[in-house]
């Protein structure tokens, strides 16, 4: 056998009687998504009775037992890399991160390390059972890379499979904080306006009809010099969604460098700050684990840097 290499066996209960095998062997093996278990039967890794099993769909029977064949966790081609990180909450399935402003999330274009994959991979280390196959953090969402706060991600497939469903079904919560420009009146309210690239330059993201449903509930926390403290409540999760829908009701965030539109008399408070980022932290991210079942909810301090600002600003 190659090393690495296990075997496990799974017996079909009364319970799953007549289902399909991927959805069957799916109950048993509860660390394995059955798109994982899927990619198994078609290459020929699941056998009853020493014959290969190849239809995912064929129904299995009471007592049967299959032999499914798991291969370790095929290596990721980035490098695992020693970089500090704020851990909020981590066990078996999932690790939660405070992410720091300038933090990018998957390396790409530019970025090939120093990010937060690289950075997981070497504090998992060992402990990552594969996402689909391949030994590698799931990443189910993300932080632009000048937004700082909290983010999760898997550390099994089932884990994995457990949240995307949840950001599919828009059931996490999560709230960000934000300096604004301007002081929203009403205090509060809804922004719900469809997101896509922008057609006339393809590195923003704008309002456009036809893109993809997004809905931003905000309120106003407290109300500064010619600015406002905001929460951001997301209904749904598209990219750079709090920066644009508050930018088109004429509140866009300070030091945002795409989508602001910040007075004089701010933009010399945030060159004298030095802070050069959008005003914008992920301060709460409430879901239920994927695995246990339970309800868990974390929060995160604004960072240092977007609480001087605040202080600056402070009527």
């Amino acid at each position: 056998m190659d090393r690495g290499v296990s075997i496990v066996e799974a017996s079909i209960t009364p319970a799953t009687d007549g289902w399909r095998l991927d959805r069957a062997l799916a109950e048993v093996l509860l660390d394995m998504s059955r798109e994982r278990l899927k990619a198994l039967i078609a290459a020929g890794q699941v056998t009853l009775n020493g014959r290969e099993w190849r239809d995912s769909a064929k129904k299995a029977a009471t007592g049967q037992v299959f032999a499914v064949t798991i291969p370790p966790p095929t290596p990721l081609h980035n490098e695992a890399q020693d970089i500090p990180l704020v851990v909020a909450y981590e066990d078996d399935d999932l690790i939660v991160i405070d992410k720091p402003a300038g933090l990018v999330v998957h390396p790409a274009a530019g970025n090939f390390d120093g990010t937060l994959v690289n950075a997981l991979l070497h504090h998992c280390a060992g402990n990552l059972s594969g996402i689909g196959g391949v030994a590698r953090p799931g990443i189910v969402h993300r932080i632009d890379k000048d937004t700082s706060g909290l983010m999760i991600a898997a550390k099994t497939d089932r884990a994995h499979e457990g949240l995307a469903k949840q950001f599919h079904d828009h059931s996490i919560d999560r709230r960000y904080k934000a300096i604004v420009g301007g002081i929203p009146r009403p205090p509060s309210g809804t922004v719900n306006a469809p997101l896509a690239r922008s057609p006339r330059n393809r590195k923003k993201i704008a309002i456009v009809e036809g893109g993809k449903r997004a809905v931003t509930h905000f309120s106003t926390i407290e109300t500064l010099r010619d600015a406002a403290l905001i929460e951001c409540r997301l209904e749904t999760g598209r990219t750079h969604q709090v920066r644009v829908h508050m930018a088109s009701i004429g509140h866009a965030l300070l030091g945002d460098p795409v989508y602001g539109r910040t007075k004089q008399a701010q933009k010399s408070l945030l060159e004298t700050l030095g802070f050069r980022r959008q005003a914008l932290h992920a301060a709460h991210l409430g879901f239920i684990h994927p695995v246990k079942s339970i309800a868990l909810a974390f929060e995160s301090e604004m960072p240092a840097d977007m609480q001087e600002l605040f202080t600056q600003l402070h009527v």
